[in-house]
């Protein structure tokens, strides 16, 4: 029958996306591994990583070097390199995004410098200081969640079309209840993911979070402070409109 069909379809999604989901979340919550010494404060682009990821990474060079005359950010959305020398590798890396022709969409050098070998190594050295969470585990528990999520909405297309369903397809002790308690389970389990594995899907450990909220920035208006608040907060903490026009 096809509400019988339609009932193991729903328990089975469901069951399966929630089991996978449970067992990604306990790999993923095992301790990251530490570097075994005294970890020293954070630099600017170490903060920017674990705050926004790669491309509040790319941001912070990109505000940096037009702070420095290095390149210029138009409002018009371009990007035209000024200083073709890179004083570091996450500069060079913005230097190369935007291409011999030394002018480029900002948009297209933001994508491409975040997507660069220097980035990946400085995410890599946050995670193998257990201060950054693994690109792996982030891809795991992504594509759990998404399994999830599919088998909520199986769920609930599926209690849609029953009552649709010719009466000589349904037994007689079917109830509407048995095809919503799936439904009901995909969205407790996700609603329990919300809250308990929101330390793991965004950039920052535990570690990393605890010492990023000591990194905050000062509004003295130094550069040090200005480039902070940039690196925790991101492009709402520029204050040139040429600039956030730019990067917005």
């Amino acid at each position: 029958m096809l509400w019988v069909l339609f009932l193991l379809l729903a328990w089975t999604a469901a069951a399966l996306g929630c089991a996978r989901l449970c067992a990604t979340a306990v790999s993923v919550a095992r301790p990251l591994p530490t570097a075994g010494q005294p970890r020293r404060e954070l630099t600017l682009y170490e903060a920017a990583f674990l705050a926004g990821g790669p491309t509040r990474v790319t941001d912070l060079t990109l505000v940096l070097m037009d702070r420095r005359r290095r390149l210029l950010l138009a409002h018009t959305g371009w990007t035209t390199l000024v200083d073709p020398r890179g004083h570091n590798e996450l500069e060079r890396s913005v230097i190369a995004a935007i291409g011999p022709s030394g002018q480029a969409p900002t948009r297209t050098v933001r994508a491409a410098a975040s997507a660069t070998d220097a980035v990946d190594a400085l995410g890599d050295r946050l995670a193998g200081a257990g201060l950054a969470v693994p690109a792996p585990a982030r891809t795991r528990l992504a594509t759990a969640l998404r399994g999830v999520r599919a088998a909520a909405v199986l769920a609930g297309v599926l209690l849609a079309v029953a009552p649709l369903l010719p009466r000589d397809q349904v037994p007689a002790a079917a109830h509407p209840a048995w095809l919503a308690l799936p439904l009901l389970l995909t969205l407790a389990t996700l609603a329990v993911a919300r809250l308990e594995l929101r330390p793991y899907t965004r950039w920052a450990s535990p570690a990393g979070e605890r010492l990023l909220a000591r990194f905050s920035p000062t509004p003295d208006g130094s550069e040090r402070g200005y480039l902070t608040a940039v690196a925790v907060l991101g492009v709402t903490a520029v204050d040139d409109p040429r600039v956030r026009a730019a990067l917005g």
